[in-house]
């Protein structure tokens, strides 16, 4: 196995409209397990309204694969967000 020295950080911080909308977007991501979690290390995290996410991989080539593939997650979030968003946060008639 590789030492820590041999792994590759990236954080990424995304700002939502809302802290309610960040906590949306991390319990939608979270419950997909990394394909490879020998040589990627996620975490995820909420502060305020901005989703943070680190990933700790083995080679540069899988940080890149990774961060894309989150980032189409993100955006598949944050487009689902602004169409149902505000019909989602509404309570339903008693």
């Amino acid at each position: 196995m590789s030492s820590n020295t041999d792994w590759h950080t990236i954080t990424i911080r995304i700002p939502f409209a809302s802290a309610k909308h960040a906590e949306i977007a991390l319990q939608a991501i979270q419950v997909d397990a990394e394909l490879q979690p020998h040589a990627v290390k996620r975490t995820l995290s909420v502060e305020d309204d901005v989703l943070i996410a680190t990933f700790d991989t083995l080679t540069v080539r899988l940080a890149r694969l990774t961060v894309n593939a989150y980032l189409e997650n993100v955006d598949l979030v944050v487009r689902t967000l602004q169409e149902f968003g505000p019909i989602a946060t509404q309570r339903p008639p008693p």
